[in-house]
């Protein structure tokens, strides 16, 4: 069911028109909830740290995760203390959950694992966005909330919208008949918008995520992704459009068994045991689930958010000033 609705949404199958009015009445709900909110009757709050959200309009992966670690990084290089909040989806945590690199991403969720080892940054999970971001606000100068743009309970100072731009809105219609949490005009409220690959529009920031190193689950050892053209490979890919991962294994001249999953899956090693001794080359998400599995044969592709000098100082300079307000 969500294969052919994915397809629908973004226009490559047909059909779908009895969703329609089910979009109607969630769209009546997102709108109410919103005003709700705006107005007071729905209580929110404020951590007393500056709070950027990175979030998207559409069901599925955008490019959060990387561009989340890329600001990380740049943030802290700007000598700021940054705390990332998450809800940890997939986790089995039911409170909040400090997240290290060492963490079980079935406790916390894989993607806050990861950005606790790709950024050094402090995370914490939890259902409650604002719970999460008030317990890091003491350590913390700034606080980055992951896919937090419809979490309105916790007020917020900036609002970064990540956009896959080959997807874009797809057919444009709210869930269930569209991938839209919320309406496409939504994305003229925000500060900033940031496109992940082609078609990126005027006053948009463009960002490029790139392949990095292969690495070796068994030692660490890693290489060029080059390297591997001409190899046959299990590709693995959890996440939420794994064609784009395919496609970058593809353009590097892997011959590819592709094994798309649900995004967000959990992993067992009976799920990479495909018992022809052809190695198994997975996302870094999918990656971090693998923590106690026969090693030999499994390896990831580390991914990295690139972004221009230009548009990259100015968004990480506006979030600076935030902090230096503080």
């Amino acid at each position: 069911m969500q294969h052919w609705l994915e397809r629908v949404w973004f226009g490559r199958a047909r059909g779908g028109a009895w969703l329609v009015p089910l979009s109607w009445l969630f769209g009546i709900v997102v709108r109410i909830r919103r005003l709700a909110f705006r107005r007071g009757w729905l209580a929110s709050g404020h951590p007393g740290r500056p709070v950027v959200v990175v979030g998207n309009l559409t069901v599925g992966g955008s490019g959060k995760t990387p561009l989340i670690v890329w600001l990380a990084c740049a943030l802290g290089a700007r000598g700021l203390r940054v705390g990332v909040a998450s809800r940890g989806y997939g986790g089995a945590a039911k409170g909040l959950v400090a997240v290290t690199a060492d963490s079980d991403p079935a406790l916390v969720g894989d993607e806050p694992v990861l950005i606790a080892r790709r950024s050094g940054a402090r995370v914490m999970v939890g259902r409650d966005r604002l719970a999460a971001a008030t317990a890091l606000a003491p350590d913390v100068d700034v606080i980055l909330a992951d896919d937090g743009l419809q979490h309105y309970r916790l007020r917020r100072d900036l609002e970064v919208l990540v956009v896959d731009g080959a997807r874009r809105h797809g057919n444009g219609r709210l869930l269930p008949a569209g991938p839209l949490r919320e309406p496409e005009a939504r994305a003229r409220g925000v500060d900033f918008v940031v496109v992940n690959g082609p078609g990126v529009g005027a006053g948009e920031i463009p960002m490029v995520v790139e392949a990095g190193d292969v690495v070796a689950l068994a030692d660490g050892s890693r290489g060029p992704l080059a390297a591997w053209s001409g190899h046959t490979v299990h590709a693995l890919a959890g996440i939420g459009h794994p064609e784009r991962f395919f496609a970058t294994l593809c353009a590097a001249g892997l011959r590819v068994i592709v094994h798309p999953r649900p995004d967000h899956a959990p992993l067992a090693p009976t799920d990479l045991a495909f018992g022809d001794g052809v190695p198994v080359l997975m996302t870094e998400k999918d990656a971090v689930k693998c923590r106690g599995f026969p090693p030999d044969g499994l390896a990831y592709l580390e991914v990295c958010a690139r972004i221009s000098a230009e548009d990259g100082r100015r968004l990480v300079d506006r979030i600076a000033a935030l902090a230096a307000r503080s």
